[in-house]
């Protein structure tokens, strides 16, 4: 079922992160291309959202610049109405470890350690205790499905598990807001429809708040709200919210 959001839905959410004027542009050995211009872009707490665009356009520069791994040129990005990129790079590895997650589109998985061992990483980079980062690296990836393949290396795994591996490592540090690039990329469309289930339930029972790239409108379609980067800027595709 999909519902309209109407404005008293809208007022009720609290903005979780927000770009504001953000620009960004890389020098070549030639020319300067420019792939964020005065871009603006609010995500709320608890909401699923996608960005589109074309190849190149610029929509994993957004996602670095939102999650505090590539400093805007010009502009802010404001998490809970702070300036993130006004900090040293000590505040930003740790808003990353603590308020981030991040799921790359080729899961980025160390090949020899298992399932179990590469969810636990981003907890032990904490400085957590083992048999802490374990019992919740195992309750997880139970989550996702993985109950009966945590021991697996990547290279035993299929790609849908390895993303769901990567899904569960996203979470491990229970993350303000997870990025994931791409996440459905290289997977079958039965797979991507699975691993987009499952960003929903874990959306609905935790509130977790998620951004996903994706070229697919399949993906976009199953999303609560959609937005398109166009030249470097963020245009509203739809207002929906999937209930």
């Amino acid at each position: 079922m999909v519902c309209v959001m109407n404005d008293a839905d809208k007022m009720n959410r609290k903005c979780l992160i927000e770009a504001r004027g953000v620009d960004k542009s890389y020098a070549t050995k030639h020319e300067i291309i420019h792939v964020l211009s005065e871009t603006y872009l609010k995500v709320f707490s608890g909401e699923v959202l996608g960005i589109v665009g074309a190849s190149g356009v610029g929509k994993s520069t957004l996602l670095h610049v939102l999650g505090g791994l590539d400093k805007p040129l010009k502009g802010q990005v404001l998490f809970k109405e702070e300036n993130i990129y006004k900090q040293g790079n000590s505040f930003l590895e740790k808003f990353r470890n603590i308020h981030i997650g991040f799921v790359f589109q080729f899961f980025n998985l160390l090949p020899d350690f298992t399932a179990l061992e590469n969810t636990m990483f981003p907890a032990l980079i904490q400085n957590k205790k083992v048999s802490i980062a374990k019992e919740r690296a195992e309750y997880l990836l139970c989550e996702v499905g993985m109950k009966d393949r945590m021991n697996h290396t990547p290279g035993e795994l299929s790609g849908g598990e390895s993303q769901r591996v990567a899904l569960a490592r996203g979470l491990m540090n229970q993350p303000d807001l997870l990025l994931a690039d791409e996440p459905t990329g290289n997977l079958d469309a039965y797979a991507s429809d699975q691993l987009i289930e499952l960003i929903r339930r874990l959306n609905k029972e935790f509130n977790q708040t998620f951004v996903l790239v994706t070229h697919s409108q399949r993906v976009a379609g199953q999303l609560d709200r959609v937005l398109e980067l166009i030249d470097g800027k963020v245009n509203s595709v739809n207002e929906s919210l999937v209930i």
